[in-house]
C-alpha cells in the first residue's frame, strides 16, 4: 500500500498579486510568445497600457497618444485627465483597482477588470509609471511589480497625461523581439475605431476619418474590390463590407469596444447570420449562405456594455446582451443589418447587380465543383485514415470546433527524414506534422479546382480545414519546415503561393510562418552552440577556444531529434509571413511565380550575395 501524502497547514501557500501574475502569466496575458506572433505576450503588455490611453480618448480627453520602442524599452505617453495623483501606486499595484468599476465614469471600456497595467508592471524588470493634472506631477518605478522609488506631489509645467515606460522581463519573454509590423497593425486598428485620434509610434502618425472604411481600404485594393465600401453606421454599431473579385474565402474583422476580437464570438456570428439573412430577403432568394458570403471582406465594431469576454486577453466576445436596455446583441445586430444593409441595396443598384451576379457566379462554382470535392473528401477521409501524411496532435484528434483556441501548430515538412526528426522531437499534445510529397505544385493563376484535384493541396486543406473559412482553422500557427538550401526555398514559395492565391487570410491574419533552424553547430569538449546565421558562426568560434568542431547542417533530417526538440520547444524562432501592404497579391504572384523569367533573373542577380568565406572555411 502506497504511503499517504501528507497534507497540512504547511501545504497551503498564499500569494501575493505580482508571484502570482508571475508564477502564471497566461492568465493574464495568454501565451508568451517572442515577438514572432502578433498576439505574443509583448503585445499584449502594450496593449494593456495602451487601453488605458484610449479610454481617456473615448472620455473626451487626450486626442494624442505617443509611443516609442526602442529596443526592448516602451514608452507610451498620453494627454488625457492624468491618474489621480493620491492613486497612481495603487492603479498599478493594487488588483482590482480602477476607475472603470464605476459605470459612470467608464460606461463602454476596453478594460473592467482592472487588472491589465498591474500583469506589466508584475511582468517588467522596469515599470515606471507617471502622471500629470492640475499643474502637480507624481510618479512611481517598480521593478517585477516590486515599488523601489516614488517621487510625491511636484509642481510642473508639463501637460496634463499619463506617461508609463516598461521593459520585458527577458527571463519571462525570451529572446522577445517588438516587431514595427505587428505594432502598426494593432495601432491601425485604434485609429480606425477611433476617427479624430492621432497615434505617432517612433515618429509615425497614425490617423484615420473614416473609421472602418478606411480599414477595408488598407485591406483590399480597389482593383480587386468587387464593389466600392459598404460603410454603414448607428448608435453602438458600425459595419463596412464588400467583396473580392479574386480571393476565395470569407474575411471578417471585428471589435468590440475597441478591442480586436481575432477569434470572434456573439457579434460576429450575428452579423455574419445577418449579412446572408438580408441579402436572400432583399432578392427574394433562397441562396446557399456560403455562395452569399463566398469571398466576403467585412467589419464590425460594437459597444456592449460590461462586455464579458471568454479570457483575460479579450480575443472573442461571449455577451450575449448589449445592456442600456437594448435588446441582445444577436437581435440588435440583425436589425441593424437589416434596416441599413436593406436600404443601402435599394439605393445603389449599380452595387445589388454586382453583388447578385458574385451571389450567381460563387453557386455555379460550387455545383460545379460538388462531384469533385465529394470525391476530394472521400479521398481526404481515407488518406487520413490509412497513411502518416497527417500526424495530427492530441488536442485535435477530437476535431472538435471548440479546440480551435487552443495554441496549435501544424508543421509542413518535406520528405520523410526531415518529418521523422520533427515527429520524434514534437509534442504531442499540441504539435502536429504533415508531410509533403515532392514539390508541390505552382498553383499562381489556377482556379480553386486544383485544390481538390491535387491530393497535396486536398489533403492540407482538409488537415487545416480551412474550405468554407477561416474560423474553422484547426491550428493557430502553420509553420513551414522546409531545408535552407535552394530545393527547400523553392518549396516555401509554392506553399507561400498556394495560400495567397487560395487563402490568403491565413497570412493577413497573421497564422503562417517559415521555421528557423539552426545552419551550424559550433562545439568544443564542453560546450555546444547551435548558430543561425554566418555572424553567429563566427561569434561561436570566437567565444570557444581552441579549434572547435563545426557542423554545417544541410538539412532538417541531419539534425538528431534529441537536438531537433530545442528548435521547435521553448527557444522555437519563428518569422513570420507578412503581406506587403505596398503591393497587391496579384502583383507578387505576377512577378515571382508568373511567366517573366527573364526579369526574375535580373532581380535574383542584383540581389544575389555569395558568402565566400563560408564556402572556404566549411568546404560546403
Amino acid at each position: 500500500m502506497s504511503k499517504e501524502t501528507k497534507y497540512t497547514e504547511d501545504n497551503i501557500r498564499s500569494l501575493d498579486w505580482k508571484e502570482h501574475i508571475r508564477m502564471r502569466p497566461g492568465m493574464y496575458i495568454g501565451k508568451l510568445g517572442d515577438g514572432s506572433s502578433a498576439d505574443d505576450g509583448i503585445y499584449i503588455l502594450l496593449k494593456e497600457v495602451l487601453d488605458n490611453s484610449i479610454d481617456e480618448y473615448v472620455m473626451g480627453t487626450g486626442k494624442t497618444i505617443e509611443i516609442s520602442i526602442q529596443g526592448d524599452k516602451v514608452v507610451v505617453r498620453d494627454y488625457g485627465r492624468g491618474i489621480p495623483l493620491g492613486k497612481v501606486v495603487d492603479v498599478v499595484s493594487k488588483m482590482n483597482t480602477g476607475g472603470k468599476y464605476d459605470s459612470r465614469a467608464f460606461k463602454k471600456s476596453v478594460g473592467l477588470n482592472g487588472v491589465g497595467t498591474k500583469a506589466v508592471n508584475a511582468l517588467s524588470t522596469f515599470f515606471k509609471v507617471e502622471s500629470t493634472r492640475d499643474g502637480k506631477s507624481a510618479s512611481a518605478e517598480f521593478e517585477k511589480g516590486n515599488l523601489t522609488n516614488q517621487d510625491l506631489l511636484e509642481e510642473t509645467s508639463r501637460r496634463r497625461g499619463t506617461k508609463v515606460s516598461f521593459v520585458p522581463d527577458e527571463t519571462i519573454f525570451k529572446n522577445y523581439k517588438y516587431r514595427a509590423e505587428y505594432v502598426a497593425k494593432m495601432l491601425k486598428n485604434y485609429v480606425y475605431l477611433n476617427p479624430g485620434l492621432t497615434i505617432v509610434f517612433n515618429g509615425e502618425k497614425y490617423f484615420s476619418e473614416n473609421g472602418l472604411r478606411d480599414l477595408l481600404s488598407d485591406t483590399i485594393t480597389p482593383e480587386d474590390r468587387l464593389y466600392d465600401i459598404i460603410h454603414l453606421s448607428g448608435n453602438d454599431i458600425e459595419i463596412a463590407i464588400t467583396h473580392s473579385k479574386t480571393q476565395y474565402s470569407e474575411e471578417y474583422h471585428s471589435f468590440v469596444n475597441g478591442q480586436h476580437t481575432t477569434q470572434g464570438g456573439t457579434h460576429q456570428a450575428a452579423f455574419r447570420e445577418a449579412v446572408v439573412k438580408t441579402i436572400r430577403e432583399f432578392y427574394g432568394k433562397s441562396y446557399e449562405a456560403s455562395d452569399i458570403r463566398k469571398s466576403i471582406v467585412s467589419a464590425i465594431s460594437i459597444k456592449v456594455m460590461e462586455p464579458v469576454f471568454e479570457s483575460q486577453t479579450k480575443t472573442k466576445l461571449g455577451s450575449t446582451e448589449m445592456g442600456d436596455g437594448l435588446p441582445t446583441v444577436r437581435t440588435y445586430i440583425n436589425d441593424f443589418v437589416k434596416t441599413k444593409l436593406d436600404n443601402f441595396l435599394h439605393k445603389n443598384s449599380d452595387t445589388a447587380e454586382s453583388l447578385q451576379r458574385k451571389i450567381l457566379q460563387a453557386e455555379r462554382e460550387r455545383k460545379d465543383l460538388s462531384g469533385i470535392r465529394k470525391l476530394a473528401k472521400e479521398r481526404a477521409k481515407k488518406a487520413n485514415l490509412h497513411n502518416k501524411k497527417l500526424r495530427d496532435c492530441r488536442v485535435h484528434l477530437t476535431d472538435s470546433k471548440k479546440d480551435r483556441n487552443l495554441e496549435s501548430t501544424l508543421f509542413i515538412t518535406e520528405g520523410d527524414s526531415a518529418s521523422g526528426s520533427i515527429t520524434k522531437s514534437r509534442d504531442v499534445n499540441t504539435q502536429a506534422v504533415f508531410s509533403l510529397r515532392g514539390k508541390p505544385l505552382n498553383s499562381y493563376n489556377m482556379s480553386k479546382k486544383i485544390v481538390y484535384e491535387n491530393e497535396e493541396f486536398n489533403l492540407l486543406q482538409a488537415a487545416l480545414n480551412i474550405e468554407e473559412s477561416l474560423e474553422d482553422l484547426r491550428y493557430n500557427n502553420i509553420v513551414i519546415a522546409t531545408d535552407a538550401d535552394v530545393d527547400g526555398m523553392h518549396i516555401r514559395l509554392l506553399l507561400i503561393t498556394f495560400f495567397l492565391q487560395f487563402f490568403p487570410e491565413v497570412i493577413k491574419e497573421g497564422h503562417l510562418y517559415i521555421l528557423q533552424t539552426p545552419l551550424f553547430r559550433v562545439r568544443n569538449k564542453k560546450e555546444t552552440i547551435y548558430c543561425y546565421s554566418e555572424q553567429e558562426r563566427k561569434d561561436a568560434i570566437a567565444k570557444l577556444s581552441g579549434k572547435p568542431e563545426i557542423t554545417r547542417f544541410k538539412g532538417l533530417g541531419e539534425i538528431s531529434p534529441d537536438e531537433f526538440v530545442h528548435f521547435i520547444g521553448d527557444d522555437i524562432r519563428l518569422d513570420p509571413v507578412m503581406l506587403d501592404k505596398e503591393k497587391s497579391i496579384e502583383e507578387l504572384l505576377s512577378f515571382y511565380m508568373g511567366k517573366n523569367t527573364p526579369q526574375r533573373q535580373e532581380f535574383i542577380i542584383d540581389n544575389l550575395k555569395v558568402e565566400l568565406d563560408t564556402i572556404e572555411e566549411n568546404n560546403i
